[in-house]
């Protein structure tokens, strides 16, 4: 064309045919960045293209986001793949403490059903003891009152339980300001009170009645002949229990190092 074109010099037709391909250069520069960047075309680039009113403003706009793409650091090809490993281990462990807090759930319902039913059974057998508990008081004294009771009624299985006693003729304000003797009276008393109510078979007292006078160390031995349904060893010092004893086993030592048994 520049060959055909009069009044062109041959250096001016060559100073044109080199500006040409330099265009033709950017222009496919362009169009190779244009898809190498943002993986258009030149008929899609037309169509999504906007007319650009300020330039100067466009092109910081351009190098704001260019620096914030930058500041995202490079682009990890992985993370898709890495999304999905992920979101599948999230969606195992998500079940699972889904079952274990349905487990849990069940667990708490179960360990409250359980209270309950101790809290129930327990305040069913504190008023056997109770009232046995009374009534072997009675019969070991000879007489005066006794009683078990919660100090926090609304919840029996944490509260403190009081024992309150009043021997025949005495006002006592305090269990410590009883004797040693009537102490463990009161403890006897307690203690037959619980047998009472679930009686065992075979039960061992070692000196229990060790503190006691001879009148009630005598009372003592005909309460154990009145639980016919358990049958007692007592290991004791005092004759009164041993009077009231079926069978006496004794260990004496007549020669030095030798133990001989005794029964009567």
């Amino acid at each position: 064309v520049f060959a055909m074109t009069p009044g062109i010099s041959e250096e001016e037709r060559d100073e044109l045919i080199a500006a040409v391909e330099k265009l033709q250069k950017e222009y496919d520069g362009v169009i190779t960045r244009l898809w190498e960047e943002y993986e258009l075309t030149r008929r899609e680039a037309e169509e999504v293209a906007a007319p650009i009113e300020d330039l100067p403003a466009a092109q910081r706009r351009l190098q704001d986001l260019k620096n914030r793409i930058k500041a995202l650091g490079a682009v990890n090809v992985g993370a898709v793949v890495e999304y999905q490993e992920v979101s599948e281990r999230y969606e195992f462990l998500n079940g699972q403490v889904g079952d274990a807090e349905k487990s849990k759930a069940e667990l708490l319902e179960l360990i409250n059903q359980l209270t309950a039913q101790m809290r129930q059974q327990f305040t069913e057998r504190f008023g056997e003891i109770n009232q046995n508990f009374g009534a072997i008081f009675r019969d070991l004294f000879g007489g005066g009152g006794a009683e078990l009771s919660f100090t926090d009624p609304s919840d029996v299985l944490a509260s403190v339980i009081e024992i309150k006693v009043h021997p025949p003729g005495k006002i006592v304000s305090h269990i410590e300001s009883l004797s040693g003797g009537e102490k463990a009276l009161v403890a006897i008393s307690i203690y037959f009170a619980i047998m009472r109510v679930n009686p065992p078979p075979f039960c061992v007292l070692d000196e229990i009645e060790a503190a006691l006078d001879d009148v009630n160390v005598a009372r003592f031995a005909q309460y154990l002949r009145r639980m016919s349904a358990t049958q007692f060893i007592t290991i004791t010092h005092r004759r009164g229990t041993m009077e009231g004893s079926d069978m006496l086993y004794g260990v004496t030592m007549q020669d030095q190092g030798i133990s001989k048994l005794l029964a009567l």
